[in-house]
């Protein structure tokens, strides 16, 4: 540990709920403001970015969050597809934004993942 990781533990841990809160705020009102899932998605990245900042050796397995993306993308794929072949759009209109807004949450868990793997096999192909 260098001697700016207490300042830099301090302030990143105060800024993490803050992060996560806006990211997830972009999230939830992407389907009827600016924002959405690719936007809130790289916002919840940051966390990572800022936990790997603040401790190298507390790294994530990229086995496990390689496998959990494609499983949200199962799930999008699912989601998408369920609400299309079963016609609810047009016989429950109502259902639309809590569509918009699932999608929304899903592409956003989707592109953290993603985003997030990038970061980590950058770093560890960097330092080699």
């Amino acid at each position: 540990m260098n001697e700016n990781s207490k300042l830099l533990s301090t302030s990143l841990g105060i800024l993490y709920p803050v992060i996560l809160l806006f990211g997830f705020y972009i999230i939830m009102n992407g389907h009827k403001s600016p924002g959405g899932g690719f936007q809130g998605g790289a916002i919840l990245m940051a966390v990572f970015i800022c936990k790997y900042l603040i401790n190298q050796q507390d790294a994530l397995s990229l086995v496990k969050l390689y496998a959990f993306e494609k499983l949200v993308f199962l799930f999008i794929l699912i989601v998408a597809l369920g609400f299309l072949a079963t016609f609810v759009n047009l016989t429950f209109p109502f259902f639309n934004s809590t569509y918009l807004i699932l999608m929304n949450a899903l592409i956003g868990l989707k592109v953290a993942c993603g985003m997030t793997i990038i970061f980590y096999r950058f770093i560890r192909y960097e330092v080699r």
